[in-house]
């Protein structure tokens, strides 16, 4: 909530961005990392940056002979370009190739603790190109606010400074709230710099995160939207390198997938027709659904941690946690394998869901064997508990003996341990020979490690129970009946958390100072004060609306009008002044009068009925002004109607039907009074 010497009238306080209108000179701004600091992340980042611009390069001239391949009707220059077309081709599929292993070298991002965990899979952030919004800033604050444009060179200079920080955010708070901060800042920015009728006339161009194909939009929604998918992906790398081997370490990879994952599903929902493939609705559901499965495995090894103990029930609980995470590994496998998804995704990342999904459905046949053969037969007291877990632990009951018998007879249980454990190890061999089918995987020996540590435990358990006199066939094993105790959670992206300051508050109160209004110049009016005073009413703050003129009086002579906004009481701005300091002003003024800059917005000039009937109207609560589906977040925003904002193609859709919207009666007071 803003202060409330600080809430602007056009509804900001209502936003959730917490927004901040006063100026702050001399305020810290956010930094990005060195970009030439040679870390082995940064080092990835420059190598994603260059293979970046050779795509685009390669794809430009692949443009062109294709065109001129079609244009010519000489064939020995068909010929000519076919070669050069097949050549162009070759370089783009080694460039395909060194992007995918490079989005495939998740040990980067992995932390450097000595304990074996399984890799998880980061996202490497969106490259984008610089952007000088100098000049079409400039010349828009003077084309459209009627104010020099070099004035305000500092607001515009910030605002390039904090977007040029925003490419190289650090891995850590501090990176995350440096994108939110400016994320935030471009709702100041679509609100003074883009009118719903035009553009500004500059592009924002952005890479594919996997691909490294480049895009690029007028649309600010693609901007927004792309930061967006970096706070997701940077979240990513947050999760991949805590330590999970510490309860603190899993509980904040957990919090990081958990929001990763909410950024992406935020995008989703909130963006359509997006111009990359790494933000069109297949990949975002993709990506999702892998953080949450990533949050899953967090979650089994939370337990691992926190079952200490070695009871019959704990150990059920683990193989249901781990068969709960092969439940939703293979989802995203199967998301991964779809068409749209498959020749996108780098094969590393679809093998390594593969890999996790075997081997957590060996591990939840490991826990379930263990469960049997470790723990001794339980207590005519404990048996009833143990049935009531067993009857939900398989999705088929095993064939054989009574539950009870079963849970009470050491054979019977040695002999359905025997068959979980023969299928965990059967897992585990189908995990090992998918990882060695991808180069990239077999590389690394982390992995390699983690799964061939689990199936020697199981071969060696296997051996410990297998007893040479067992003439029996070894039966197949019922699945096991996923469960888990922490449902994962996607966190949206609380806007809220990061104040920004409108960089450009100079300008005036967005109400009135908007893209979306426009106003007649401004005027300068000398007033004297009659014997009934100026002859009209105020009210409202910030700007101070004019709004009732009284017929014959002095106002009414020099030319004010019921509608027209205060800017300025003898050469002082008074765009954000208060009711009560503009009236201070007025009422200082001497024998020689006051000079009063008014302005009036175009479209407000319309009969005092109407003013006032549409004045009681606003103060019963309901909103006048309209924002961006995009802006209107649940908790943050009660605004009702949505903006094409939304899409990608900047049309707008905006109604027409208000006749005086320029007048936004939710920042007038009740009160008038007569000056």
């Amino acid at each position: 909530m803003m202060p409330p010497e600080e809430e602007s009238p056009d509804g900001d306080r209502d936003s959730g961005l917490v927004l901040l209108h006063s100026p702050k000179s001399g305020s810290t701004r956010k930094q990005g990392c060195d970009p030439f600091a040679q870390t082995q992340r940064s080092k990835l980042q420059h190598r994603r940056a260059r293979i970046n611009q050779q795509i685009n390069k390669e794809m430009r001239m692949r443009a062109g002979a294709e065109n001129l391949f079609r244009a010519t009707s000489n064939h020995k220059v068909k010929e000519t370009v076919a070669l050069e077309l097949s050549y162009v081709n070759s370089n783009l599929q080694l460039l395909k190739e060194e992007l995918e292993e490079l989005n495939s070298s998740m040990d980067v991002y992995q932390n450097d603790s000595e304990s074996i965990s399984v890799p998880m899979i980061p996202l490497g952030l969106k490259e984008t190109k610089e952007l000088d919004l100098l000049v079409p800033l400039k010349d828009f604050i003077s084309e459209h606010y009627g104010e020099e444009g070099v004035l305000f060179e500092k607001e515009i200079k910030e605002f390039m400074e904090l977007r040029q920080a925003m490419r190289t955010p650090s891995r850590n708070e501090a990176g995350l709230e440096l994108l939110m901060e400016y994320y935030n800042q471009l709702y100041f920015l679509d609100s003074r710099f883009f009118p719903p009728t035009k553009t500004l006339g500059v592009f924002f161009h952005w890479y594919d995160s996997l691909t490294g194909v480049p895009s690029h939009q007028r649309a600010l929604a693609f901007e927004k939207g792309s930061v967006l998918f970096n706070l997701g992906a940077l979240h990513t790398q947050i999760g991949a390198r805590q330590d999970r081997a510490s309860l603190p370490g899993l509980n904040q990879a957990i919090d990081a997938f958990q929001k990763a994952a909410g950024a992406f599903n935020y995008l989703k929902e909130n963006f359509s027709n997006a111009p990359s493939l790494d933000m069109s609705a297949a990949s975002l559901t993709m990506l999702v659904r892998l953080m949450v499965a990533q949050v899953q495995e967090c979650v089994f090894e939370k337990m691992t941690l926190l079952r200490a103990q070695n009871d019959f029930l704990s150990r059920l609980q683990l193989a249901q946690e781990a068969a709960r995470v092969e439940d939703v590994y293979s989802v995203v496998h199967q998301t991964m394998s779809q068409p749209h998804v498959k020749d996108y995704v780098p094969f590393s990342w679809t093998t390594m869901v593969h890999v996790k999904s075997e081997h957590f459905k060996a591990l939840s046949h490991y826990f379930a064997a263990i469960a049997l053969c470790d723990c001794p037969a339980p207590s005519d007291a404990e048996l009833p508990e143990q049935e009531k877990a067993f009857l939900q632990f398989h999705v088929t009951m095993p064939e054989g003996p009574s539950l009870s018998v079963l849970l009470q007879d050491p054979e019977e249980r040695r002999k359905l341990g025997k068959a979980h454990l023969k299928k965990a190890i059967m897992k585990h061999e189908e995990a090992m020979r998918i990882h060695g089918l991808c180069k990239i995987l077999r590389k690394m020996d982390i992995l390699q490690e983690v799964l061939s540590f689990a199936h020697k435990r199981s071969l060696s358990k296997y051996s410990e129970i297998d007893h040479e006199e067992d003439f029996f066939e070894t039966g197949e094993a019922p699945d096991i009946h996923p469960k888990t105790h922490q449902k994962p959670e996607i966190k949206s992206p609380n806007f809220s958390q990061v104040k920004v300051t409108d960089l450009f508050h100079r300008l005036g109160p967005l109400s009135v100072f908007s893209a979306k209004n426009k106003w007649y110049p401004a005027r300068r009016v000398h007033l004297m004060r009659g014997e009934n005073g100026f002859g009209f009413t105020l009210r409202g703050d910030s700007p101070v609306l004019i709004a009732g003129v009284i017929p014959g009086g002095c106002a009414a002579e020099a030319g004010l009008k019921e509608g027209d906004y205060i800017i300025s009481v003898n050469g002082k701005d008074c765009k954000w002044s208060k009711h009560a300091e503009v009236v201070q002003l007025l009422k200082s003024t001497g024998k020689e009068g006051v000079d009063i800059g008014v302005i009036t917005l175009q479209g407000s000039e319309c009969p005092k009925a109407q003013v006032d009937r549409k004045a009681a109207v606003m103060s019963s609560g309901s909103g006048m002004l309209k924002s961006d589906k995009e802006n209107s977040r649940k908790s943050l925003m009660n605004s009702k109607s949505a903006s094409t904002l939304l899409v990608w193609s900047k049309k707008s859709k905006r109604s027409k039907k208000s006749t005086y919207s320029g007048v936004p009666f939710t920042a007038v007071g009740d009160n008038e009074a007569m000056y």
